[in-house]
């Protein structure tokens, strides 16, 4: 089956990810090519683009751009591995890198993938299948402490505690959570209260899906490797769709960006900054409109510094 995805704020991260149309350019989260394919049309023949996905079912549908244009190649990779997929290929320096984080509509959509409370499915969360521990598992081995750290760490849910409990007496008797529908129940009989047109297990599924795939420490990874990746000039464009990601976005762009001066010595240079701030941009009314999933998401664009 296939399943269709609307790529969140196209032009304005393409836009503000361009600089030199002859450049090398990495789309670290390549989901069904959107940005790649309006940043190939952007490109003159001798430009490159990298894109890679950890997703099996990403990586076989970039198959038909690779083979089409020869400025394109897909990686099966995870984000984190960003700077020894380049290393391996000889490239030491890009023009511009692309992050569109969080999960894409074709993984929410597809039942057996196990990220949406709206079907009754296996409850896997990964999104790469072929690897990892699924929710399930992580589930069926937590213990009390860590499922209440996740789910109020990840999951920003306040009754973290009263969910993470409910969890470890249902697998003591010998009815562990295992699949969406299961979880989804569970959670609605420990949360007392919820806001308006939420349901009560989005923050929970949130929580495990991040936890499953360490999403925040691959993206903590790729920020802090991108500053020896971006040639100066270079451009960063992060994407992000809820509050932990965009919050761990905008203090690495603002550290950065930020000369430090040693208390200690007043009067010597301080530490150069690295990156400049460029934008912060959110989607339009008319893009919120006609793909409800894009009002969360804000895009923040940062410039390597010629002192790189």
């Amino acid at each position: 089956m296939t399943y269709e995805h609307t790529t969140v704020l196209l032009r304005e991260a393409i836009d503000s990810l361009v600089t030199d149309m002859h450049g090398t350019y990495v789309d670290a989260t390549y989901g069904r090519g959107g940005h790649s394919r309006l940043l190939l049309s952007r490109l003159s023949p001798r430009a490159r683009v990298i894109a890679l996905d950890r997703d099996p079912s990403a990586v076989t549908a970039a198959q038909a751009l690779a083979a089409a244009d020869t400025r394109f190649c897909i990686l099966h990779a995870n984000f984190a591995q960003l700077r020894d997929a380049l290393v391996s290929m000889g490239i030491e320096k890009i023009t511009g890198l692309l992050l569109d984080l969080g999960v894409s509509s074709p993984q929410i959509d597809d039942p057996a993938r196990g990220f949406s409370f709206r079907f009754d499915a296996p409850l896997d969360m990964r999104m790469d299948t072929t690897r990892g521990e699924s929710a399930a598992d992580f589930l069926a081995r937590a213990d009390e402490r860590l499922l209440s750290e996740v789910i109020r760490d990840y999951g920003e849910e306040r009754f973290a505690r009263q969910i993470a409990k409910a969890l470890v007496a249902r697998r003591e008797s010998g009815h562990a959570v295992r699949t969406t529908a299961e979880l989804s129940q569970l959670v609605a009989g420990a949360v007392r209260t919820r806001e308006a047109g939420q349901d009560p297990a989005t923050r929970t599924f949130q929580a495990l899906r991040i936890h499953v795939n360490a999403e925040l420490e691959a993206l903590d990874q790729v920020l802090n490797d991108s500053l020896d990746l971006l040639a100066p000039g270079a451009r960063l464009a992060v994407i992000a769709f809820h509050s932990l990601e965009d919050r761990r976005v905008k203090e690495f762009i603002a550290r950065e960006s930020r000369e430090v001066i040693d208390r200690r010595a007043p009067f010597a240079s301080g530490k150069p900054l690295r990156l400049q701030s460029i934008a912060r941009i959110k989607p339009g009314a008319a893009e919120v409109a006609a793909n409800p999933r894009a009002r969360s998401a804000i895009l923040r664009v940062a410039q390597r510094t010629e002192a790189a």
